[in-house]
């Protein structure tokens, strides 16, 4: 057998990736640290991953010297699909609502969930490596709806 050949070889076998592997790194750039400004408040959005399967993602605001959490989200890899599941703080009853991969692309993550009252679709898009736009839309009382939050990565 040929060198070339071996080290081929050797290496599909050696360093193949998974699908979970596959999956969740889709969604790699999202990870770590990222301010808005909502309203009066900076709100920060941090992403961490757990294994290889599951990053987790929490949001939050200063109130002087105290955090005020707004959301705690996971980004599962199961069934060959993402799902984004937050809790929000005072909304669905505290319970977690699942959003189902609508589309990956190179950047961009997109969630749905069609039962959900509002928002129907969560996605988010990465601008540059520093800058990202997380979106929420869908049906509100009969009005459909739109609303962006830019986002800047923090060091």
């Amino acid at each position: 057998m040929k060198p070339v050949l071996f080290i081929t070889l050797l290496t599909c076998c050696c360093f193949r990736i998974t699908p979970a592997q596959t999956g969740i790194q889709q969604a790699r750039w999202l990870l770590g640290s990222w301010q808005q400004q909502a309203g009066k408040r900076i709100q920060t959005e941090e992403w961490k991953q757990l294994n290889d399967s599951t990053f987790a993602g929490r949001s939050y605001w200063l109130k002087g010297t105290d955090t005020v959490l707004l959301e705690q989200t996971t980004i599962v890899w199961r069934n060959r699909r993402l799902y984004y599941i937050p809790v929000v703080q005072g909304q669905n009853n505290e319970q977690p609502v699942q959003f189902t991969q609508a589309g990956i692309t190179a950047g961009k993550l997109i969630f749905e969930n069609k039962t959900h009252d509002f928002p129907q679709q969560i996605s988010y898009q990465l601008i540059n490596p520093d800058s990202a736009v997380a979106e929420i839309s869908g049906t509100l009382k009969g009005i459909y709806q739109t609303r962006s939050f830019p986002m800047r990565r923090l060091p």
